[in-house]
């Protein structure tokens, strides 16, 4: 993607973590864009990194850590700029939890919540902020929207909360959405309703959205594009239809075939396997050879690289001789 049409880019990120005297790195090299009004998922097991990636980008990185690399933004639409994630951070980029509960403070109504947003945001009086706070918890589909206000976060459903932190995240009027997997904790069909409501916002806001999952059919119902990672790299991206249709890489085509089918019912579920490599004994050479069923023994001195082939990035080696040029 030209850079030029991009609210996000992302280049060479890492982020170290220094504890006792020792480093790891469990997000390095991470490279990729997030076009205007595009939804861009990150997808991988838990501790690849993904979410880590994320809370870079808005500066909620751990204290103890140090991120490293380029990252420039679009917060007004003039143009990209270097990203100053604690500057953006609730005004041009917002941040959707993967657990409303925790997100939204127990001692504050709902009304609360979205009243103490909009008017940091946009300077307003309480009566106004009030009126804009139920038009956003209607927007979002929150029923009854003024008797909800004044309730508290453990009198909603989950599904509720979760459009009650959708809502505080649009107060400000952000360009960029960040998800954090928000519907792992949700039923299914609130899960559809979630997701059916971000499709929703995209198309009437514009807005750009990176959205984290490790459930591949979440991210093939809602993202445009999709960066695999594994063990802290990117290992594959692509436009969602391309890459989950037909991998280039083994990691992907692993993730792709543990997905539960309902045609496939007999048998076990395939899996892969071992476990993810713990960033402190991270392997050298591609980091998912030790579990590849491809792998040769040039995987394992091989340097990481994505290589571009159209709109597809790959950073497996073997990749024309598995999947064809």
């Amino acid at each position: 993607m030209n850079s030029a049409e991009s609210v996000l880019s992302v280049r060479e990120l890492r982020v170290e973590i220094t504890r006792h005297d020792r480093s790891v790195a469990p997000v390095d090299d991470v490279s990729f864009d997030v076009g205007r009004g595009e939804i861009v998922g990150i997808a991988g097991e838990s501790g690849s990194g993904k979410s880590l990636t994320l809370r870079s980008i808005i500066g909620l990185s751990p204290p103890f850590a140090t991120v490293s690399g380029s990252m420039r933004s679009d917060p007004r639409g003039d143009g990209l700029t270097d990203h100053d994630p604690r500057a953006l951070r609730g005004k041009g980029v917002s941040f959707v939890f993967q657990e409303p509960l925790s997100a939204l403070s127990p001692t504050k109504r709902i009304g609360d919540h979205l009243e103490l947003a909009i008017r940091s945001a946009h300077r307003v009086g309480r009566e106004e902020a009030r009126r804009q706070s139920i038009e956003l918890l209607t927007s979002v589909g929150v029923p009854s929207a003024a008797q909800r206000a004044r309730m508290w976060p453990h009198e909603l459903s989950g599904g509720q909360r979760q459009r009650v932190v959708i809502a505080l995240a649009l107060a400000t009027e952000p360009r960029l959405l960040l998800c954090d997997e928000p519907t792992t904790a949700l039923d299914v069909s609130v899960q559809d309703q979630i997701l059916s409501l971000l499709l929703d916002i995209r198309a009437d806001r514009g807005l750009s959205v990176v959205f984290v999952s490790h459930d591949l059919a979440v991210l093939n119902q809602i993202c445009d594009r999709i960066v695999v990672m594994y063990a802290g790299r990117v290992m594959e991206t692509g436009p969602t239809t391309e890459v989950l249709s037909r991998p280039r890489h083994p990691y992907t085509e692993a993730l792709i075939r543990s997905i539960p089918s309902m045609q496939k019912s007999d048998g076990p579920l395939p899996s892969i396997p071992g476990q993810p490599p713990d960033p402190d004994h991270f392997p050298g050479g591609c980091r998912f050879a030790p579990r590849c069923p491809h792998a040769v023994a040039e995987c394992a001195s091989a340097s990481h690289q994505l290589v571009d082939a159209g709109a597809r990035s790959t950073a497996c080696i073997r990749a024309d001789r598995l999947y064809g040029s």
